[in-house]
């Protein structure tokens, strides 16, 4: 018996141009930026003229679904992975303009030079050039005739042979003639299935994500404005980063501008705010997970297709009330009143800077946790600060940057469904961040040289939280070195720690890190600690000023305990570098409990 689950065939180019056309397959990147270069459209049509191979294309049907009428519709093929070498067909052959990565809307322009038998690129010499056809769409216009194409282009070029003109147009025209391997994949395969499928058969090994296909689900979509709703999910994330897209939108897609959509996020142009700057998976996961209850997207993937969990069948009405759904945790995304709520939660426990954001996963949840506490109507306080704790555990605890964060997703948001938010919420952050975890797990955490580490950030951001200054500052703030890109010092310089025969690992630790000023971490430059500091407290005693404005002994002592140096370097006996890292960690890790004990 056949474990077959798929199906090569050959097709003409021309057929599948047809079906394209008529929608038999549906690209669902159609309305996504071209991101190919112009040369990349040309390679390939010279590698057609010439024979060679271009690879497959891979397509999923859709599967059947049964209509409110109690009928059956199959569904179309949805291609997934192609899209950009069939987009660079239509566009070099049939004419088609394409949406650029700038969302702008362009002809390219592919000549050919039928003496030497060559692609290139349109441009304005080309175009003077009698001896290019400077647009070989010409070629293959529904009313092209080629021996009127050759007798113009003998006209043009005397001194051509026209008979061998007329043959190179001849095979130029029979390339949409040309077979491309299509593999049909079953319509009920899993999504790890075509996944492991797509990347064995794609020569480059790429990521398919599942996010992925739920985007091209939805934008293969037209019944239930799916092709909107994607275009709304590309739209936000391009102006989060570039917010003077707007006008391009305004002016390129009139249909959009006049949509629901584009006035809620009409906002975005206004706000240079970088704290979260979602991809299309965050929206999704946001969006899915805090309007289903569910984390692993490829159960979007599945209701959207119209699946009924109990009956294992697929149903029109359940495909129609998942768009509704998706819909709404989409526009509730979206929202300025939401999104700039999360951002100022996120922020109000001394994440002010991109930079102190890492798994962005940490972030997609504590959203999910505030939309949920929206929709619950929790007070607005007692839910701030809920977001803001969960976001501070998730980020130490690295609860979704270990293994496979879907599953944890899946398995808090089933959790929160089932016992409550703030119960459920609770009791995970008294059982992760106990007593031990602080005393014990934290200093060995902090052992580490990675300056991504996420203890190192959260360092950071309790010092932000509890209003610290720089290392040896009287007025500035760690805020404000952050925000303006400080220098990371080694209170143990480098170059005296690799004098003594260290090794980066050991002199990089961030137990060694602290955040300076420039001018004083110039100042400070190579000296031996005990040298700096006997310095600092001449500087403190009346002595010339060398680091920063601090000029009391207890404001330097106050600084120092900001920066949980040891309490014997404050009292001017520097100890061992080894010493010293393993009492200044298990101070940072007061300070960490400190600082979210504060939250």
């Amino acid at each position: 018996m056949s474990t077959q689950r798929y199906s090569v065939t050959p097709h003409p180019i021309e057929t599948l141009l047809t079906w394209v056309k008529s929608g038999e397959i549906a690209i669902p990147e159609i309305q996504r930026p071209f991101v190919w270069e112009a040369t990349k459209v040309r390679n390939l049509l010279d590698s057609l003229y010439r024979g060679y191979p271009v690879g497959y294309l891979i397509a999923w049907r859709n599967p059947t679904v049964k209509l409110k009428d109690g009928t059956s519709s199959a569904g179309k093929r949805i291609l997934i992975d192609g899209q950009q070498r069939v987009t660079a067909l239509m566009a070099g052959l049939l004419g088609r303009e394409v949406l650029t990565k700038d969302f702008e809307t362009i002809r390219i322009r592919i000549a050919f030079h039928p003496q030497a038998e060559k692609f290139e690129v349109a441009n304005p010499a080309i175009r003077k050039d009698t001896a290019w056809i400077d647009d070989l769409s010409a070629v293959f216009a529904p009313d092209a005739d080629l021996i009127e194409l050759t007798e113009e282009y003998a006209a043009r070029n005397p001194d051509a042979d026209r008979k061998h003109v007329g043959k190179v147009l001849q095979k130029l025209g029979k390339i949409i003639n040309n077979h491309v391997g299509l593999i049909e994949l079953a319509e009920d395969l899993d999504i790890e299935t075509v996944t492991e499928i797509f990347i064995r058969v794609n020569s480059a090994g790429a990521e398919l994500s599942q996010a992925d296909f739920a985007m091209s689900k939805i934008a293969a979509n037209e019944s239930y404005g799916g092709n909107m709703l994607r275009k709304a999910i590309d739209y936000f994330c391009h102006l989060a980063v570039a917010p003077d897209f707007l006008p391009r939108i305004e002016k390129g897609d009139p249909v959009f501008a006049s949509s629901e959509f584009l006035p809620k996020m009409r906002w975005l142009k206004d706000t240079n705010d970088d704290i979260y700057d979602p991809a299309y998976t965050d929206m999704l996961r946001v969006a899915f997970t805090s309007e289903f209850e569910r984390g692993k997207l490829q159960d979007l993937v599945a209701l959207l297709s119209g699946r009924n969990f109990e009956t294992k069948q697929f149903e029109e009405a359940i495909a129609e009330q998942s768009f509704a759904r998706l819909k709404q945790g989409i526009l509730a995304f979206i929202s300025q009143t939401h999104f700039e709520r999360i951002t100022m939660i996120v922020r109000s426990a001394g994440f002010v800077s991109s930079d102190l954001i890492g798994a962005q996963n940490n972030l997609n949840f504590a959203y999910i946790l505030y939309l949920r506490g929206r929709a619950e109507k929790l007070p607005a306080d007692d839910l701030e600060r809920l977001v803001r704790r969960w976001y501070a555990m998730s980020v130490i605890t690295r609860r979704y940057s270990m293994g496979n964060p879907e599953t944890g997703i899946d398995h808090d948001i089933r959790q929160i469904a089932e016992t409550g938010l703030v119960g459920f919420c609770e009791a995970v952050i008294a059982a992760d961040l106990s007593e031990n975890f602080w005393s014990n797990l934290v200093p060995i955490e902090l052992d580490t040289s990675s300056v991504n580490s996420p203890f190192f950030l959260a360092y950071q951001a309790a010092q932000v939280k509890l209003g610290d200054k720089g290392f040896l500052s009287r007025d500035i703030t760690v805020q404000d070195l952050i925000l303006n890109h400080c220098d990371v010092h080694h209170v143990y310089p480098k170059q005296h720690l690799k004098a003594m025969g260290m090794t980066k690992s050991r002199y990089n630790q961030i137990a060694n890190f602290v955040l300076a000023q420039s001018e004083i971490n110039i100042a400070i430059g190579h000296k031996a600690p005990a040298v700096y500091f006997n310095e600092l407290a001449e500087q403190c005693a009346g002595g010339r000023k060398k680091y920063g404005g601090i000029t009391s002994p207890a404001a330097l002592r106050a600084n120092l305990r900001m920066h949980c140096i040891p309490e014997s370097a404050i009292k001017g006996n520097v100890p061992e570098y080894g010493e010293f890292l393993a009492e200044r960690r298990k101070l940072m890790a007061l300070k960490l409990k400190k600082w979210f004990d504060s939250l």
